[in-house]
């Protein structure tokens, strides 16, 4: 499940904010890096957002994409200018109530899978109304710590 679909963010509305960006790997040991490694600003909004125009952030609540390690308070990156394509984790509504799952085709019939065994697919058959509104990109969440 996703916020109402206006509660979505635009992309476009955020400013621009650039961190400091480590130019070598950080090994997830030792040792540690040093400051003469930066290799300049990180521009995090444009990394983030290939499409700034049509992407658009949204709070998940809900469990059924844990799996694909998305969680209930995660934000998502939406970009409605991808094209949605069999694997696609999607913001999708069907029957006019809107949900985040992966779309499978399965014999050009699509299907929304959730990522958690508690949740069955769904088979979106002839007569139900179906509208992918946008592609995830990114997910962002906390590890809990703070």
């Amino acid at each position: 499940m996703l916020a109402s679909l206006h509660d979505f963010i635009s992309a476009a509305q955020l400013e621009t904010r650039t961190l400091p960006l480590f130019g070598c790997p950080i090994p997830a040991g030792f040792p540690s890096p040093a400051d003469d490694h930066l290799e300049g600003p990180f521009d995090l909004t444009r990394h983030l957002f290939r499409n700034p125009a049509s992407t658009f952030l949204a709070r998940v609540s809900g469990d059924s994409m844990t799996g694909a390690g998305i969680h209930p308070g995660d934000l998502v990156a939406v970009d409605r200018a991808l094209r949605p394509g069999h694997g696609s984790i999607v913001v999708a509504v069907v029957e006019g109530e809107h949900t985040l799952k992966r779309l499978q085709l399965r014999a050009g019939q699509p299907w929304l899978v959730a990522e958690n065994v508690r949740y069955p697919p769904l088979a979106v058959v002839h007569d139900m109304e179906l509208v992918v509104w946008g592609v995830v990109t990114h997910v962002i969440h906390s590890l809990g710590h703070g």
